[in-house]
């Protein structure tokens, strides 16, 4: 009989209603929202420029997996929260402002540039003709002689300068800044006119 109670108090012991406590809880995530597009697909704002996508700071639209699986972990995305909002909003205005310092620097050059006037010498016939041409990397030549910082590719030229003469040359320097520089060709040894 002692063994049965024995049991029976263990059974006893056992069934008491005591709050069991969880030594190891699991942890519930509460997954975040994918913020949707008009469209259906996943939003998000791009931190560096992606090839046919968008720039730096541009609120686009993806396929769900294309963002998890790729601009996400590469760094290039990141996913529309109001904070992030704020920062590119920040970064925006920054970039504004130095754009607008740029051009304001790129105007004062064009107006400098309008009233210079550069000389190069080319081999020509006795009709004016030129035994070669000239192109834009002369002229950006002849101007780096004047203390004018331009490339070629801000040079506009309709084709190679292929006789004496004076012309009037484009310069594109930013994308609504453009100016104009008067180019002289003369024949070698010449006198450089004046203008």
């Amino acid at each position: 009989m002692s063994q049965q109670t024995s049991k029976k108090s263990k059974k006893q012991k056992k069934g008491r209603t005591e709050p069991e406590v969880n030594r190891f809880p699991k942890k519930i995530r509460k997954r975040r929202q994918m913020p949707r597009g008009p469209h259906g697909g996943m939003q998000l704002i791009l931190i560096e420029p992606v090839l046919d996508l968008g720039q730096q700071g541009d609120l686009v639209e993806v396929k769900p997996g294309y963002g998890r699986n790729y601009l996400i972990p590469q760094g290039m995305a990141t996913y529309v929260t109001p904070e992030a909002l704020l920062r590119i909003e920040k970064h925006k205005a920054k970039v504004e402002a130095l754009r607008l310092a740029r051009v304001a620097d790129l105007q004062v050059l064009a107006k400098k540039l309008e009233k210079v006037s550069v000389t190069i010498e080319a081999n020509a016939n006795e009709e004016g003709h030129l035994y070669g041409s000239v192109t834009a990397t002369d002229i950006v030549d002849a101007l780096k002689k004047e203390k004018f910082e331009i490339t070629a590719d801000q040079v506009r030229l309709e084709g190679p300068l292929k006789e004496l003469g004076l012309y009037n040359v484009a310069l594109q320097l930013a994308g609504e800044v453009t100016s104009e520089v008067k180019v002289w060709v003369v024949p070698n040894n010449a006198e450089a006119p004046t203008a």
